[in-house]
């Protein structure tokens, strides 16, 4: 749902200036696909540079460095995390980054509606934002004419919950990234061990030293070129979210305060970062 919907529904005549679009959607953030695909291209690349591709394959190495990552991470999770992080990559790589300054200007609006109509008002509005369950649950405790001391206290104990629910799929990716170059390290010993418990087999010395070498940069590029800047990508996401609830909190005590939208405008400006302010009665 758009500011300007909003505007429709409460019969306020609005600028140009403050149609804006869902605040909720976002725009799609393909800097993490962008960023992890240039740097496999420019790995692959420079593979190719030196020789042949299939220098680099080795099943062994790769086995012992992914399998022996998902084990571990495995053992310091359990397998009810492990079933979120698909939607945690998911989360990390294609999800839509909440915009701030959007959904402040529509949280303005729905003061506005409701200093204008009443809180019964903001009732005829709950189907229309189903995009943010976090919003709606704000909305109803103000329209249930909850003290706006115990909205506060609510809604920061769900904020809380949400936090470290997400908290764990970054966590999950970090210690992935911790046990990756160590898994090479581990490779990179089996393989010594192979090479040097059969020097008198040259047929066996080059295998041995392709495991050894090549769990290493497995490790090295499963750690620094996926799983860490995921981990990184999931923490930041997060964050802007956080930064959303934050401002509904906000925005529902001074609705249930019955305070000036003006003012309102005014205390979300305050969390904003300068490039996300807005000017909605300008």
């Amino acid at each position: 749902m758009t500011v300007n919907d909003l505007e429709r529904d409460i019969k306020v005549e609005a600028p140009p200036s403050r149609i804006l679009p869902d605040p909720i959607g976002g725009t799609r953030d393909g800097a993490t696909l962008f960023g992890l695909g240039l740097g496999l291209a420019l790995l692959v690349f420079a593979m190719l540079l030196g020789g042949s591709l299939a220098a680099y394959v080795d099943f062994p190495a790769f086995m012992m460095v992914v399998g022996g990552t998902l084990a571990v991470t495995t053992i310091s999770f359990g397998f009810d995390d492990l079933k979120r992080l698909p939607s945690a990559l998911a989360t990390a790589t294609i999800r839509r980054v909440p915009a701030a300054h959007h959904a402040a200007s529509r949280l303005v609006a729905l003061a506005e509606a409701s200093r204008r109509q009443g809180f019964l008002a903001l009732e005829d509005l709950l189907p229309k934002l189903k995009d943010d369950w976090f919003l709606i649950k704000a909305l109803a405790l103000v329209i249930d004419n909850t003290p706006p001391d115990e909205i506060e206290r609510q809604l920061r104990a769900e904020l809380s919950a949400m936090l470290a629910r997400h908290r764990v799929g970054g966590d999950m990716l970090r210690r992935a990234g911790e046990v990756a170059p160590a898994m090479g390290l581990i490779g990179t010993l089996v393989g010594l061990v192979q090479m040097l418990s059969n020097l008198n087999n040259p047929t066996t010395i080059g295998p041995a030293m392709a495991v050894a070498i090549l769990a290493t940069l497995y490790g090295a590029v499963l750690a620094n070129m996926v799983l860490l800047p995921l981990a990184a990508k999931l923490d930041r996401n997060n964050h802007a979210e956080a930064l959303v609830h934050n401002l509904t909190i906000l925005a529902a005590n001074a609705i249930a305060r019955q305070e000036s939208p003006r003012r309102l405008e005014v205390m979300l400006n305050g969390i904003l970062p300068p490039a996300e302010r807005i000017s909605y009665f300008d």
